[in-house]
């Protein structure tokens, strides 16, 4: 396995001013798209298309936040294509960081441990108290992860994710500039491979905006 990470990751810098609206327009390979899900989270509820693994899911104000899920996954309950593209906002509620979502997983596991062993790739954005991102492929702690010290998150600032899945390669970007890059000879893919999930371990994180399309 071959992890494009601080061995021969592609690790770029981000130049991230004040907050503002980001156009949904992505350098991602120039890969068109068909829209599959769309959650903008105007509403009250988690709703049918979204399963809880723990308490620590609310939504308010139109945001989903996060707090204290101690790597237990917010499932959602479409099931996705092996090729997708997976784009929302996130940002940090304070200077912990700790964004984290997970692509390819089963759809309904939980944490057992703090060592958490997932079911698809883990993106971490400003992981282990602001100082690492990383996509790993089912633990974040392997030695196989692709890791990035730069950038980091800035409590409160908003970005736009976009993360795309195309045979055995994982694209990370993030307010349209490349974070990190993941080639898997052995690619998660099918059923049991197949859900998107927003999780986080104690820092309170918040989310946006979720489009998600078939490549």
């Amino acid at each position: 396995m071959r992890a494009a990470g601080s061995s021969g990751a592609l690790a770029l810098a981000l130049g991230l001013g004040a907050c503002e609206e980001v156009p949904r327009t992505y350098s991602t390979r120039g890969q068109a798209g068909t829209e599959i899900f769309r959650d903008d989270f105007e509403r009250t509820e988690l709703g049918a298309s979204w399963t809880p693994t723990a308490d620590g899911a609310r939504l308010e104000n139109g945001v989903l936040k996060l707090a204290d899920l101690r790597n237990h996954p917010l499932w959602l309950g479409v099931a996705l294509p092996d090729d997708v593209r997976v784009e929302f906002d996130a940002w940090a509620a304070t200077e912990e960081g700790d964004v984290k979502v997970e692509l390819c997983g089963d759809g309904k596991s939980v944490a057992t441990s703090t060592n958490y062993i997932a079911t698809g790739y883990v993106f971490v954005f400003g992981g282990w108290n602001n100082t690492l991102n990383v996509i790993a492929r089912r633990n974040e702690h392997g030695r196989d992860r692709a890791t990035a010290s730069e950038p980091m998150p800035m409590a409160s600032r908003r970005y736009h994710f976009a993360i795309t899945r195309s045979a055995n390669e994982l694209i990370w970007e993030v307010d349209g500039r490349a974070v990190l890059e993941f080639e898997d000879p052995s690619p998660l893919r099918g059923p049991g491979h197949d859900h998107f999930a927003f999780s986080g371990w104690e820092a309170e994180t918040h989310f946006d905006n979720l489009v998600i399309e078939a490549l």
